[in-house]
Protein backbone atom coordinates (compact mmCIF):
# COMPACT_ATOMS: atom_id res chain seq x y z
CA UNK A 1 0.00 0.00 0.00
CA UNK A 2 1.42 3.43 -1.07
CA UNK A 3 0.37 6.69 0.90
CA UNK A 4 1.10 10.36 0.18
CA UNK A 5 1.60 13.14 2.00
CA UNK A 6 1.01 16.74 1.16
CA UNK A 7 1.82 19.48 2.89
CA UNK A 8 0.19 23.01 2.65
CA UNK A 9 0.93 25.80 4.21
CA UNK A 10 -0.79 28.50 5.75
CA UNK A 11 1.34 31.17 6.30
CA UNK A 12 0.32 34.97 5.64
CA UNK A 13 2.38 38.30 4.47
CA UNK A 14 2.13 39.09 8.45
CA UNK A 15 3.92 35.79 8.89
CA UNK A 16 6.75 36.41 6.77
CA UNK A 17 7.00 40.26 8.33
CA UNK A 18 6.70 38.65 12.12
CA UNK A 19 9.44 36.37 11.07
CA UNK A 20 11.77 38.72 9.77
CA UNK A 21 11.08 40.42 12.62
CA UNK A 22 13.99 38.41 14.36
CA UNK A 23 16.27 38.96 11.75
CA UNK A 24 16.27 42.50 11.61
CA UNK A 25 16.97 42.58 15.03
CA UNK A 26 19.84 40.73 14.91
CA UNK A 27 20.86 42.40 11.78
CA UNK A 28 20.51 46.12 14.21
CA UNK A 29 22.42 44.59 16.23
CA UNK A 30 25.47 44.10 14.04
CA UNK A 31 25.00 47.63 12.88
CA UNK A 32 25.02 48.67 16.28
CA UNK A 33 27.79 46.78 17.17
CA UNK A 34 30.30 47.40 14.59
CA UNK A 35 29.37 50.79 14.41
CA UNK A 36 29.38 50.69 10.34
CA UNK A 37 25.76 51.56 9.07
CA UNK A 38 23.54 54.00 10.57
CA UNK A 39 20.02 53.04 11.93
CA UNK A 40 18.47 54.69 8.83
CA UNK A 41 20.34 52.58 6.55
CA UNK A 42 19.29 49.35 8.39
CA UNK A 43 15.47 50.90 7.89
CA UNK A 44 16.16 51.31 4.02
CA UNK A 45 17.74 47.89 4.11
CA UNK A 46 14.87 46.39 6.06
CA UNK A 47 12.37 47.93 3.98
CA UNK A 48 13.68 46.32 0.73
CA UNK A 49 14.60 42.91 2.76
CA UNK A 50 10.90 43.03 3.62
CA UNK A 51 9.44 44.10 0.39
CA UNK A 52 11.50 41.25 -1.23
CA UNK A 53 10.01 38.42 1.19
CA UNK A 54 6.40 39.67 1.00
CA UNK A 55 6.39 38.79 -3.01
CA UNK A 56 8.39 35.47 -1.94
CA UNK A 57 11.53 36.73 -4.32
CA UNK A 58 14.07 35.96 -0.87
CA UNK A 59 15.95 32.97 -1.00
CA UNK A 60 18.38 33.78 2.09
CA UNK A 61 19.76 37.67 3.41
CA UNK A 62 23.31 37.25 4.51
CA UNK A 63 25.78 39.56 6.32
CA UNK A 64 29.04 39.75 6.43
CA UNK A 65 31.93 41.51 8.06
CA UNK A 66 34.26 42.31 5.26
CA UNK A 67 38.17 43.40 5.53
CA UNK A 68 38.78 45.57 3.40
CA UNK A 69 42.55 44.98 2.92
CA UNK A 70 41.42 41.38 1.65
CA UNK A 71 38.54 41.92 0.69
CA UNK A 72 37.48 38.60 2.17
CA UNK A 73 34.60 37.94 5.01
CA UNK A 74 36.00 37.67 8.31
CA UNK A 75 32.64 36.77 10.02
CA UNK A 76 28.64 36.71 8.35
CA UNK A 77 25.39 35.71 9.44
CA UNK A 78 23.09 33.91 6.93
CA UNK A 79 19.36 33.22 7.13
CA UNK A 80 17.84 31.34 4.70
CA UNK A 81 13.93 31.25 3.59
CA UNK A 82 12.18 27.99 4.30
CA UNK A 83 8.31 28.83 3.33
CA UNK A 84 7.68 24.59 3.62
CA UNK A 85 8.73 24.82 7.48
CA UNK A 86 6.94 23.54 10.21
CA UNK A 87 8.19 25.37 13.09
CA UNK A 88 5.34 27.82 14.37
CA UNK A 89 7.44 30.55 16.21
CA UNK A 90 10.41 31.95 16.79
CA UNK A 91 13.47 31.31 19.22
CA UNK A 92 15.04 34.52 20.54
CA UNK A 93 16.76 37.13 18.51
CA UNK A 94 19.63 38.22 19.59
CA UNK A 95 22.01 34.78 20.45
CA UNK A 96 25.88 34.51 18.50
CA UNK A 97 26.25 38.67 18.09
CA UNK A 98 29.59 39.25 18.78
CA UNK A 99 30.35 41.40 16.25
CA UNK A 100 33.95 43.37 16.38
CA UNK A 101 33.98 47.27 15.64
CA UNK A 102 37.09 46.12 14.19
CA UNK A 103 39.63 48.96 12.59
CA UNK A 104 39.76 47.98 8.19
CA UNK A 105 36.63 46.62 7.77
CA UNK A 106 32.81 47.25 6.40
CA UNK A 107 29.34 45.55 6.57
CA UNK A 108 27.70 44.65 3.30
CA UNK A 109 24.46 42.43 3.05
CA UNK A 110 23.46 40.26 0.32
CA UNK A 111 20.28 39.02 -0.80
CA UNK A 112 19.94 35.60 -2.59
CA UNK A 113 16.98 35.21 -4.47
CA UNK A 114 14.44 32.43 -5.75
CA UNK A 115 13.70 31.48 -8.87
CA UNK A 116 9.99 33.75 -8.80
CA UNK A 117 12.64 36.01 -8.96
CA UNK A 118 14.88 35.04 -11.97
CA UNK A 119 11.43 34.14 -13.76
CA UNK A 120 10.61 37.28 -13.89
CA UNK A 121 11.44 39.88 -17.01
CA UNK A 122 13.62 42.64 -16.71
CA UNK A 123 10.47 45.31 -17.19
CA UNK A 124 8.77 43.56 -14.56
CA UNK A 125 12.51 43.79 -11.83
CA UNK A 126 12.84 47.15 -12.59
CA UNK A 127 8.61 48.12 -11.82
CA UNK A 128 9.28 46.31 -8.96
CA UNK A 129 12.82 48.26 -7.67
CA UNK A 130 11.35 51.14 -8.67
CA UNK A 131 10.18 51.14 -4.48
CA UNK A 132 12.92 49.90 -3.22
CA UNK A 133 15.31 52.65 -0.72
CA UNK A 134 18.84 51.16 -1.41
CA UNK A 135 20.79 50.66 -5.03
CA UNK A 136 21.11 46.92 -4.90
CA UNK A 137 24.05 45.67 -7.10
CA UNK A 138 25.75 41.88 -7.81
CA UNK A 139 28.44 40.66 -5.56
CA UNK A 140 31.10 38.21 -6.11
CA UNK A 141 31.48 37.09 -2.46
CA UNK A 142 30.55 33.49 -2.04
CA UNK A 143 27.65 33.48 0.61
CA UNK A 144 28.66 29.61 1.58
CA UNK A 145 31.79 31.52 3.25
CA UNK A 146 33.87 28.47 2.58
CA UNK A 147 37.36 29.82 4.63
CA UNK A 148 34.88 29.95 7.74
CA UNK A 149 33.15 27.62 10.27
CA UNK A 150 29.75 27.17 9.81
CA UNK A 151 27.38 26.72 12.75
CA UNK A 152 23.47 26.78 13.23
CA UNK A 153 21.88 29.27 15.16
CA UNK A 154 18.20 30.37 16.12
CA UNK A 155 15.51 29.22 13.83
CA UNK A 156 12.78 32.43 13.23
CA UNK A 157 9.47 31.24 12.33
CA UNK A 158 6.03 31.97 12.34
CA UNK A 159 3.13 29.57 10.86
CA UNK A 160 5.44 27.60 9.13
CA UNK A 161 7.48 30.72 7.48
CA UNK A 162 10.74 29.79 8.50
CA UNK A 163 14.30 31.58 8.78
CA UNK A 164 17.22 29.58 10.03
CA UNK A 165 20.04 31.55 11.02
CA UNK A 166 23.80 30.18 10.17
CA UNK A 167 26.74 32.26 11.78
CA UNK A 168 30.01 31.77 9.86
CA UNK A 169 33.44 32.66 11.94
Amino acid sequence: MYGTNTKTNTYTVLDVRKTFESCETDIRTIARRTNKWTMEYVDKVFHDVLKFAEKYYLYSVSITLIDTNTSLPVKAAKFIVNDLGDATDSERAGKNNDWPNTDNTSLSIILSHTQKWHNLTAEEKANFQKDLKVNWGSTNINTNFPHLQQSDAQLYASNGYELQKKNFK
